[in-house]
């Protein structure tokens, strides 16, 4: 029976895994076996991480809501109960954006979410809050399709699930 070699097949496979790996540290970028073991865990470490980094974000938006809340006297709980009873919906990144960019518009929200928790309904913020949200998609050309579609939920526009990028910038404008 005739030698079979592998030749470009599997020099090719050979030529891609080491190309991943370029940048690695010492064998692990030069040879084969240890360089595939390193993808198989930089692969596992990536997707690991990018659940990570989701909570890593969330505790860094609601650590600079906290500051500002202290800031303003309220704890960073009483501050997001009292957002709820007032009807106010504003996720944790645009608070804490709005926190760190406009701190008047954030003292409203704050005294909006007191008002609230004395049981007062502050109807007139809730639509100071609408147009502080409009005003922030003032740039919106430069916005990804998720964020136009977090500022239409935050501006109550009906149907802004199934909207196309064109529709979501028409309507929030």
């Amino acid at each position: 029976m005739a030698r079979v070699k592998g030749g470009n097949v599997s020099k090719n496979r050979r030529r891609k895994v080491l190309k991943q790996a370029k940048g690695y540290f010492g064998s692990k970028h030069r040879l084969y076996k240890t360089a595939q073991e390193q993808l198989f865990h930089s692969g596992s470490y990536a997707y690991r991480d990018r659940k990570q980094n989701k909570r890593n974000f969330r505790k860094l938006w609601i650590t600079r809501i906290n500051a500002a809340c202290r800031l303003n006297d309220i704890s960073y709980s009483k501050f997001m109960d009292g957002l709820n009873k007032a009807g106010i919906e504003i996720n944790r990144k645009m608070l804490s954006e709005i926190a760190i960019n406009d701190a008047e518009s954030f003292t409203k929200l704050v005294n909006a979410s007191k008002d609230a928790l004395n049981g007062k309904v502050a109807k007139e913020v809730k639509e100071e809050s609408k147009k502080e949200v409009k005003k922030e998609t003032n740039d919106l050309s430069t916005k990804t399709l998720a964020e136009l579609k977090t500022l239409a939920k935050e501006a109550g526009i009906k149907g802004y699930s199934t909207m196309k990028k064109d529709e979501l910038l028409k309507n929030l404008k």
